[in-house]
């Protein structure tokens, strides 16, 4: 394999591409983590700001989730279970009405393509009379 000088300065173009093409997404990143920093500061400044009303809100959100750390792992894990049951049932009629809707969608159809013939029919009737 031959080194020539032409293959390093076309190489070392392609380095050179490449290093530009890794500054630029650093530039964005730095400018994407400045952003960042602002809106999270911002985001503190309002959290300072918090009305009464909503730091009373978070202070029972707070307590709520003190009250259920109280609770066993069986008892929350049942209630978990119990959720994930309604919500399988739930599912299932749900998809039994869309099975039923796509039925009546089907009748549909061919009632309109009955009636569509029958139309035919009709105007064929009405040019023989004619």
């Amino acid at each position: 394999m031959s080194c020539t000088i032409e293959k390093i300065l076309t190489d070392a173009k392609t380095l050179l591409e490449r290093l530009r093409e890794h500054d630029a997404a650093a530039e964005s990143l730095v400018d994407q983590s400045a952003a960042l920093h602002r809106r999270v500061a911002a985001m503190r400044e309002a959290g300072t700001a918090l009305p009464d009303q909503v730091r009373q809100r978070y202070q029972e959100d707070a307590s709520d989730m003190k009250d259920m750390a109280k609770y066993k792992p069986h008892i929350l894990l049942s209630q978990e279970n119990t959720q994930i049951r309604d919500l399988q049932q739930e599912n299932r009629e749900i998809e039994s009405q869309i099975d039923r809707i796509c039925e009546m969608g089907e009748v549909m159809r061919k009632a309109v393509q009955v009636d569509d013939d029958q139309f035919c029919k009709i105007q064929e009737k009405l040019a023989q009379l004619e």
